[in-house]
């Protein structure tokens, strides 16, 4: 009876160091995972910001061109200085970004786009400006990287998408939250997004 106990103790002692390993490994390979996946969003965000910040860059030299131009509406200018401003003042860290950041982040640029499109729809009242090759130089830039941040938008919501459905994935949801990793925003569809940039030409 003495050496049964001490086998079944040795048991269940053997049991238990399996269970812990396997448990070991399984929050390792987790963990681990889930590291991946938050630096694959984190670097699709990193390029995200950078396509905005390309379409931030356009506007001085916008700027300079439009300016020449002693007519033009300086108000409509302004606006779209303001937005610029305004836009590239919002920073977000990815690692801890909410729902909100990201809205306000969305909306300054959206309204950087709107003051863009009010400004080139102005620029066909002027013909000079309109056949400027600073400006038709601008019009080719701004319509490349309006393209490139619809796709960048994209792939930063996919990547998302990825590691939000690995963390809430029971039993990773256990893990994700004993491990503080929280769920990634997603970008929003404004209206018209799905549309190409209005870009006129002569």
């Amino acid at each position: 009876m003495r050496n049964k106990g001490c086998m079944s103790a040795g048991t269940i002692g053997i049991a238990l160091l399996v269970i812990g390993v396997l448990v070991f490994f399984w929050g390792k390979n987790g963990y681990n995972n889930f590291v991946a996946k938050e630096q694959t969003v984190n670097t699709k965000w990193s390029n995200v910001e950078t396509v905005y910040q390309k379409r931030a860059n356009l506007i001085p030299n916008l700027e300079r061109t439009v300016k020449s131009y002693s007519q033009f509406e300086q108000e409509t200018l302004t606006k779209v200085i303001e937005a610029r401003s305004k836009a590239t003042s919002i920073n977000i860290d990815p690692t801890n970004m909410t729902e909100a950041d990201l809205a306000k982040f969305q909306a300054a640029q959206g309204e950087l786009s709107g003051a863009l499109s009010r400004l080139m729809a102005v620029v066909e009242s002027y013909p000079n400006l309109k056949a400027d090759q600073q400006y038709l130089n601008f019009q080719r830039e701004y319509t490349a990287i309006e393209n490139s941040i619809r796709s960048e938008t994209v792939y930063y919501n996919e990547a998302a998408q990825d590691y939000n459905t690995s963390i809430k994935t029971f039993p990773n949801n256990i893990l994700a939250n004993i491990t503080n990793f929280d769920e990634k925003p997603y970008f929003k569809a404004a209206a018209g997004a799905e549309n190409a940039p209005e870009v006129f030409t002569n």
